[in-house]
């Protein structure tokens, strides 16, 4: 993911990776010491290691819980067993102490130093922003503050992050309102109810040199911009096109200094990679704020390792078949998987995140203990706290899968009433209403 130096490597879809070009084993492990790339064996699916979690997290300003899975899967590098996975991921509910706070990203590290950007970048993003008095006041800000510090910081570090660094894709829930910060290639889709069929809402545009204003700034900064075969002479360099990046021939266009085969990065902004912020790699992200609607189903935020093969309505289609977001998680992992391997001989890393957006139940919020918990924190809420009116959920019936639908709602919170008799309404007349919300 990223930087080449001139390399060949294998030629897929989108780029070929730094990491099999110039990789040398990570000194951070991957085992259990951290809470997010825990990994496991799923022999069933043909996924060597993997890492997958869920739980849920209730918004009570917005009347709606997350019920939200992670999945980090290692590539298979054959030249590199040992390789480490250079992605990471963070799901911190109740942010700030604030049950309407939600945060979600995905890291996807590259270079030789990948893993321990995308690890350094995850911590220390989530400290500023958590640190921020005025997150709820201005998200948009924050996001934009707490990036370039993140970005300063680990130009500070002991990482040597001159040709090393991560990409960046976060969600930010508050109350009903998803601010979507992104930094790289990386992808936030949402599935969104559409007249008959769950449609995928793209939160994010991938920041490469196709998009023609990346390709005008990063131009205006130095960069030249071309593919490995135009650098190398095989392909006329002043034949300025490389198709889209949906259907590109595999020789992507790449950032590269004026008079050097490097850095080669297929991407136009991220944190670290303080060599190719001469040419214009910036780490200042893309805001989208999306105000959440009934008909917003669910969301998912995952690397580029997913979206290499698969199309954003492709993903979005693969989750609609699921009540329980870590089937849906495990599926599109596995799927990506197979098509890499049928692709190439060699996969990418691939971490994805899935979060159903759920109405509250008309039952006390509790867990068996009498409190919520959640699998990254400790943020609890009080059963007597939290009370709400019976709701009911009215959809079209949707044809998709025998398997569970997204539409077919399991609770999120123990005892949770979902009526999903009546199929006559239009999505839009799903409803929920707070009876009580008492913060004392």
């Amino acid at each position: 993911m990223g930087c080449v130096q001139g390399k060949r490597c294998g030629r897929y879809k989108k780029r070929c990776s730094s990491s099999c070009c110039h990789y040398q084993p990570s000194s951070i492990s991957t085992d259990a010491t951290d809470p997010f790339r825990i990994h496991e064996t799923d022999s069933s699916r043909g996924l060597p290691l993997h890492a997958l979690s869920g739980g849920f997290a209730v918004v009570p300003s917005a009347g709606i819980c997350l019920r939200y899975a992670s999945l980090t899967q290692r590539g298979h590098y054959p030249d590199s067993p040992d390789r480490a996975n250079q992605d990471s991921f963070c799901v911190k509910t109740g942010f700030q102490a604030n049950p309407d706070l939600h945060f979600f990203g995905v890291f996807d590290g590259h270079g030789q130093f990948g893993t321990q950007c995308s690890v350094f970048v995850r911590d220390k993003l989530a400290d500023i922003l958590s640190g921020d008095a005025h997150l709820s006041e201005d998200p948009v800000e924050a996001y934009h503050s707490a990036f370039l510090a993140a970005n300063s910081a680990i130009h500070d570090s002991e990482i040597d992050d001159s040709m090393s660094g991560t990409t960046a894709i976060t969600v930010l829930v508050d109350g009903n309102t998803l601010y979507v910060a992104n930094v790289g290639d990386s992808r936030a889709v949402a599935g969104v109810w559409n007249g008959n069929r769950v449609m995928a809402e793209d939160l994010s545009s991938d920041q490469t040199p196709y998009r023609k204003d990346e390709y005008e700034r990063v131009k205006l900064c130095g960069a030249r911009v071309l593919s490995v075969d135009q650098v190398e002479g095989i392909v006329d360099p002043d034949i300025q096109s490389w198709g889209d990046e949906e259907d590109g021939d595999g020789d992507p266009p790449r950032l590269w200094v004026q008079n050097g085969m490097y850095p080669g990065t297929a991407f136009t902004r991220s944190v670290g990679d303080s060599t190719a912020e001469s040419i214009g790699v910036i780490a200042d992200p893309e805001v989208k704020t999306v105000k959440i609607t009934p008909n917003h189903l669910f969301f998912v935020v995952a690397s580029d390792g997913i979206f290499e093969f698969l199309s954003s309505q492709a993903v979005v289609d693969m989750v609609s078949r699921f009540a329980d977001p870590q089937d849906a998680c495990l599926e599109i992992a596995s799927e990506s998987y197979k098509l890499w391997l049928e692709n190439e001989n060699r996969t990418d890393d691939i971490t994805v995140i899935v979060v159903q957006i759920r109405n509250i139940s008309d039952s006390y919020a509790a867990a068996n203990d009498g409190a919520i918990q959640t699998n990254n924190n400790n943020a609890s809420l009080d059963p007597g706290k939290l009370k709400v009116e019976r709701y009911i959920v009215s959809r079209s019936e949707v044809n998709l899968s025998k398997k569970s639908s997204c539409l077919e709602l399991q609770s999120c919170l123990p005892d949770c009433s979902v009526d999903l008799s009546s199929a006559r309404a239009a999505p839009s007349t799903q409803s929920f209403h707070l009876n009580a919300i008492n913060s004392d």
